[in-house]
């Protein structure tokens, strides 16, 4: 499941101890050593952008089973609080491979000013960015043109693009396993969830307020679990479903960005007069399919197939990326010019493949996925795209490398809020990385957990994204605990009017005659901000990342 993204679990491999089988409310061991104090310093541009950021790092056992032995460290960032001081909120931005250093920076940007009264603690999880190591196993796997997402064809042989994709992603986990064959053996969910309450015990702390985006939705979710004594408070926004982690999970996170894009082909058939798209959703929906089989056939400056789907699943994080979206759509497929699409694709590109690294390092780890491509991912990936074939078989070879993976998977920790104290759950209706019916499952395991819903919106993890209604709700609750009342039955305790559609940019994309050669139009996309993480853009946490970093300028 790439969480996120997608574009989107369990036990780590402490076998003496035990952790899925862990009570709620459990601490850590007595055993556990009290961690090193942070030493505080310059971020140096590594982290939040305001005048008072403080960055450093924790030590930490690389295996929480043996804490003396060999440490590693994490990147931490904070900016202290200006108000009355409550306590620390610790942030996360998803992924599993998203920096969050930068997120110390929401400080200043929570509604009505709820987050002055915290220190805001940023960190980068074990193998991510700035903390030591930092996991790269092939900087060169996402350059394309790659092969076609798409199979050739639904017979009983593999196509030759499916070998081809296979092949890589073995190769991808061999050169993993081969460089980092101890660290791969501890990169699961509760891993960082040790490093999470590493930190707070290192900061004095008796407990933590906690703010997770997307798969940082499962973090705090385990959290709760094991430290539940140790959570003050807590939101959750774009939640993860923690009894499908991770193979089912993307099974119904395809369904659910195939939703998402017969929005995004509406939206864009409703702007006709700028895009000259079509008229309907699906005569849109058509030319999308026609570009995507053109470039198959024959990719242009460095774009196929692939690049092309990879770069309209960014779009479908966030609304406010649509008119960029449509923007290279249209440049595309009426003025034959691919550079916008090209600008685009790069940008959501990862710097080398730290995050594609460590989503692995941590979903092929937290539990286990089917070992056989031809007996359950191929026809699972067949049956899933008869019906949703807009995200399937990205998200299939997003994945695959969990075939291969060399260090051995856990079992997943069972997710269990019954101990925790009130959470507050954030979610849209029609969101793609993290469906809905994930966030209801979620309010179920924490009986005193509210959930507001964004009715029929389609932006993840857009809990910041300028909407009053859930604004009010996550400012009321981080100042005074405030929580609306829980509704019998199985249901969200809020639901809140969508924000606006976004309106197109004011550039007609009218058909001109023109040739593939022509000289590329001047309407280049803007760069949307880059952080380390894979494309398509997992289930992140790209949404939620992008527009932290802005707020946090």
């Amino acid at each position: 499941m790439r969480t996120f993204a997608a574009t989107t679990a369990g036990a780590l491999g402490l076998a003496a101890l035990g952790f899925a089988a862990l009570a709620p409310g459990a601490h850590a061991s007595a055993a556990d050593p009290e961690p090193a104090k942070i030493v505080w310093g310059s971020c140096a541009g590594t982290g939040p952008a305001g005048a008072d950021a403080q960055c450093g790092f924790l030590s930490v056992p690389l295996d929480w089973d043996h804490p003396q032995g060999q440490q590693i460290q994490i990147a931490v960032s904070r900016e202290k609080a200006t108000a009355k001081r409550r306590g620390i909120m610790l942030a996360n931005p998803g992924g599993p491979g998203g920096s969050g250093l930068a997120l110390a920076g929401l400080r200043d940007t929570i509604p009505n000013g709820a987050g002055k009264a915290y220190d805001w603690i940023g960190f980068d999880p074990r193998g991510v960015g700035q903390s030591k190591p930092a996991i790269s196993c092939d900087p060169n796997y996402e350059k394309g043109p790659r092969p076609d997402y798409y199979p050739e064809s639904h017979g009983a042989q593999r196509s030759h693009d499916e070998d081809v994709w296979l092949g890589l992603s073995k190769k991808y986990a061999e050169a993993c396993q081969q460089k980092y064959p101890d660290l791969l053996a501890h990169m699961k969910t509760v891993d960082t969830v040790r490093d999470m309450d590493a930190i707070r015990r290192s900061l004095g702390e008796k407990k933590i307020s906690y703010y997770g985006f997307s798969y940082g939705t499962y973090l705090g979710q385990v959290y709760a679990t094991m430290f539940g004594k140790n959570v003050d408070r807590m939101v959750l926004d774009g939640n993860v479903n923690p009894l499908g982690v991770w193979y089912d999970a993307q099974l119904s996170q395809d369904h659910a960005f195939e939703g998402v894009a017969e929005h995004f082909f509406a939206w864009v058939a409703a702007h006709n007069s700028t895009y000259y798209l079509g008229t309907t959703q699906a005569a849109v929906q058509d030319k999308y399919y026609a570009a995507l089989k053109q470039l198959a056939a024959k990719p242009l400056d460095g774009i196929g197939s692939s690049e092309w789907v990879d770069m309209f699943s960014h779009t479908m994080y966030a609304e406010f990326l649509w008119p960029d979206g449509a923007d290279a759509f249209a440049s595309f497929v009426n003025k034959h010019d691919i550079t916008a699409a090209k600008v685009a694709y790069q940008a959501a590109q990862d710097p080398d493949d730290n995050g594609f690294a460590v989503y692995n390092a941590v979903q092929c780890t937290d539990a286990s996925w089917p070992s056989s491509y031809d007996n359950t991912w191929r026809p699972d990936g067949f049956k899933t795209a008869s019906q949703a074939p807009f995200e399937t078989w990205a998200n299939v070879w997003y994945n695959t490398a969990c075939i291969y993976w060399g260090a051995k998977p856990g079992t997943p920790v069972k997710v269990d809020g019954s101990k925790a104290p009130p959470i507050l759950l954030i979610n849209a209706t029609l969101d793609g990385a993290t469906p809905f019916a994930d966030a209801l499952e979620v309010r179920k395991l924490f009986p005193g957990a509210r959930l507001v819903a964004e009715k029929d919106a389609t932006s993840h993890a857009n809990s910041l994204g300028g909407n009053p209604c859930i604004e009010d709700r996550i400012s009321k609750y981080l100042s005074t605990g405030e929580m609306p009342a829980r509704k019998p039955g199985d249901e969200p305790d809020v639901v809140c009017n969508r924000m606006p559609e976004p309106t197109p940019g004011f550039t007609s994309y009218a058909p001109t005659p023109a040739s593939p050669t022509a000289p590329p139009a001047s309407l280049v996309l803007p760069i949307l901000r880059s952080v380390p993480l894979p494309t398509p853009i997992p289930p992140a946490d790209r949404s939620a990342l992008d527009r932290a970093l802005r707020l946090a300028e």
